[in-house]
């Protein structure tokens, strides 16, 4: 096979516009991107989002989750549709509410993975229909993470969060609240969130390699700033004549825009200016694509998920592991497995589900005596009921024949009296 031949061309074709017509078929469609934010409550994860974007996704009339009442963590969405320069963008906030507020946090992180989980369904299912055209990603582009400003590193909820997600979502690390720490106290933080991250083997975003000098110095910045320490704010206070964005203090104003102050602005422009575009070709070739693998992969199994992380892509798309028979012996047996544990849970949710049927059949039977128990006292006072106005009613019948008897008798005595009379006068 010979191989490629460059040429340049004598005159001018036209391709070189190829770019163009790319761009602007992209700026009539628009773009989507869905941005989670995950912490605590108090964190300041809705007036963030407010200073990224400079508008007011959460206002007062439509406050931020985290300030509404809630009794469990459920994951919402706010939609708004932003434009800039004749560029419109769908943007999707995901929040999760109470996120690690509970005394107890085990399987907060649940609904979390469920709604990645969900979307990505969501976006496999538009994929494998015969009309394809409309096809909206909805898929979770990055999570924005907010550590507390503790100063002590990472809680063990972050560290099991982040383990939890990081093979799903582009996780990037935010400590919160900067401006309460010192610069020195923020330093020092920093460094150890990311020695914990290092030790417990969890996968961050990972900014793409560049050939472009100009590029690689913006990357090589980032990196070093990780985890970003941010400051929201939607307040305008004016400094040396210039309005910014900020929180004022007694000692000062802390500016967001400020990157002495902090770094919001690096993570405003890689995440909207820099690597949107990126953020979302990972989440499209490696998060999607194992997912959808591992849920083709388990059609082979009968429908049953398998949930092994072998053979997942990684950025470089390289695969390393054991030999295709290997791996499928290793598969069966994992599946085998899988059936045998299946099916010891149905035969004790059957179990369950006897002794919950015996259980109401008993409750139903003790109810039904009762009942019945009731019926018969009711009988029995109707039935004392009604031999009590029976005897009533017969003694008044015996009382009212004897008054007929007396009356008949005097009617008698009347009559006879009364033909004595006569008789007299006769003679």
């Amino acid at each position: 096979m010979k191989g490629k031949q460059q040429k340049n061309l004598e005159g001018y074709v036209g391709f070189a516009n190829l770019p163009n017509q790319v761009y602007r078929k992209s700026v009539k469609r628009g773009f989507e991107f869905t941005l989670m934010v995950v912490g605590e409550s108090g964190l300041g994860k809705s007036t963030l989002i407010n200073s990224l974007f400079l508008t007011d996704l959460y206002s007062p009339e439509y406050p931020g989750p985290s300030h509404r009442i809630k009794k469990t963590v459920q994951v919402e969405q706010s939609k708004v549709l932003i434009k800039e320069g004749g560029v419109q963008l769908l943007l999707t906030i995901v929040d999760t509410p109470g996120f690690g507020d509970a005394v107890d946090n085990s399987n907060c992180w649940q609904p979390v993975i469920d709604h990645i989980d969900s979307k990505f369904e969501d976006y496999l299912n538009a994929e494998s229909r015969v009309n394809r055209r409309q096809m909206p990603d909805s898929r979770v582009h990055s999570c924005l993470y907010f550590i507390a400003p503790s100063g002590h590193g990472l809680k063990p909820l972050d560290i099991e969060f982040m383990k939890r997600l990081h093979e799903k979502v582009n996780i990037i690390p935010l400590i919160a609240k900067a401006d309460t720490l010192t610069p020195e106290e923020c330093q020092q933080f920093k460094k150890q969130i990311m020695r914990e991250i290092q030790e417990h083997k969890i996968k961050i975003y990972e900014f793409p390699e560049t050939d472009d000098e100009e590029e690689s110095k913006i990357v090589k910045k980032i990196k070093e700033r990780l985890p970003l320490a941010v400051v929201g704010s939607n307040t305008i206070i004016e400094v040396n004549g210039k309005r910014v964005r900020g929180r004022q203090y007694p000692w000062g104003v802390a500016e967001v825009e400020n990157g002495e102050h902090c770094d919001f602005t690096i993570l405003r422009n890689m995440l909207i200016r820099t690597h949107m575009q990126d953020l979302k070709d990972v989440t499209n070739n490696v998060h999607y694509e194992n997912y959808r693998s591992r849920k083709l992969a388990a059609v082979t199994y009968n429908g049953v998920d398998n949930n092994k992380t072998k053979g997942q892509l990684t950025k470089s798309d390289t695969v390393e592991g054991m030999s295709p028979l290997a791996q499928m012996e290793e598969e069966r047996r994992d599946h085998v497995a899988k059936m045998k544990k299946m099916e010891m849970e149905m035969e004790q949710v059957f179990e369950m589900k006897v002794k919950e049927k015996i259980q109401k059949l008993r409750d139903s039977e003790g109810e039904l005596q009762r009942r019945h128990e009731q019926m018969k006292k009711n009988l029995e006072a109707q039935h004392k009921e009604l031999e009590e106005k029976r005897r009533q009613f017969e003694e008044e019948k015996v009382s009212w024949e004897a008054q007929q008897r007396m009356l008949e008798q005097q009617k008698l005595d009347a009559s006879r009296t009364l033909e004595k009379n006569k008789k007299k006068k006769i003679f």
